[in-house]
């Protein structure tokens, strides 16, 4: 069969990547036309399975899906729901995969999140997406470079090891920003939002629970694997979705850690304000003294002590400056035994 290189875009039906696997478990990029010729004759292939991968931006791809691949109701019932949590689900004898992976140019925004949808049998993996997503290209790329997969099964447990290494480096990430932040705090500059934090923290939390295997499915699967599924498959895969699983580990030790942050932030900024508030006291009572004194001395009326004594002045001063000083005294000792 002739070797031919793909582009990265989709063709006119919606193939943005199709790969053959032969017995030496190389990859060989081909087109669709040689994918419907191969689809029609598979039974004529048994020690081949192929991996063809679509743009469903691309309207002519879902047609071209059911016109050619013969995939199950379920796949495309898949294809049309909502963004779900990650899955991995045997429907007649196949597997069906709901596989949520950030973008290209992810920038801890929870919008940069998309789905991979995956419909895997003993021949055929058909792998469906509305953007460009990390981790599948990663796998495209190691296809590419001559990685040898052996199986169909090996190819999603390749696809899902992607994925908790695309993970780990998001969280490698994060931890770098808060470590930033953390320095800053500890170097007492508050010039760090706690909104920063805050809004590290929801994508972490949305990263986790769109990654994160739905735990029922998953234990179903590895305890009762296809009979297509060779052994050393089914523990591959299973060594996979452990190592995912440290990775969703890793976010949540990280959420945590953003967790006692930001609570430690919240606890430098009411003491700024209750310091503050306690200098306002301050000043308040410290004011009393000499706002009262003089309320009751500006009075227009008669018998205003101390009205013609030259001394006067003094006197009232005294009296206003030893009022504020017991005053100021008792405030200060109150703030103390605080």
């Amino acid at each position: 069969m002739q070797t031919v290189t793909l582009p990265y875009g989709s063709d006119q039906t919606g193939l943005v990547c199709g790969f053959l696997f032969d017995a030496d478990a190389q990859g060989r990029p081909i087109e669709s036309k040689q994918a419907e010729e191969w689809l029609a004759a598979r039974e004529q292939h048994p020690g081949q399975f192929i991996w063809l991968h679509l743009n469903l931006a691309n309207t002519a791809s879902e047609k071209w899906l059911r016109k050619h691949a013969a995939l199950g109701d379920e796949f495309y019932a898949t294809l049309h729901e909502g963004q779900r949590s990650t899955r991995i689900e045997l429907v007649d004898n196949m597997l069906i995969a709901v596989v949520n992976d950030v973008l290209h140019d992810f920038s801890f925004d929870p919008a940069d999140i998309s789905t991979l949808f995956l419909n895997v049998d003993r021949q055929v993996v058909i792998s469906a997406r509305l953007k460009p997503l990390k981790a599948v290209d990663r796998l495209r790329n190691a296809v590419k470079n001559g990685e040898p997969i052996r199986s169909s099964i090996e190819l999603l447990t390749h696809l899902l090891r992607d994925q908790a290494e695309v993970l780990s480096k998001i969280v490698r990430d994060a931890i770098q920003r808060v470590d930033g932040i953390e320095d800053t705090l500890l170097a007492g500059k508050q010039n760090q939002k706690r909104a920063n934090l805050g809004e590290l923290r929801r994508v972490l939390v949305r990263l986790q629970r769109l990654l994160a295997p739905e735990p029922a499915a998953l234990f179903r699967l590895l305890q009762r694997p296809p009979n297509w599924v060779a052994d050393i498959d089914s523990q591959e895969l299973r060594h996979a979705t452990e190592e995912f699983s440290m990775a969703l580990h890793e976010i949540a030790t990280l959420q945590e850690r953003i967790k006692l942050l930001q609570e430690e932030i919240a606890a430098r900024v009411n003491e700024g304000n209750n310091r503050s508030l306690f200098v306002l006291t301050i000043v308040t009572v410290l004011a009393l003294p000499i706002n009262i004194i003089a309320g009751l001395l500006g009075m227009n009326v008669g018998g205003i002590p101390l009205g013609q004594d030259p001394q006067g002045f003094w006197i009232i001063a005294g009296i206003v400056a030893s009022f504020t000083a017991v005053a100021g005294w008792l405030a200060f000792r109150k703030r103390g035994d605080e």
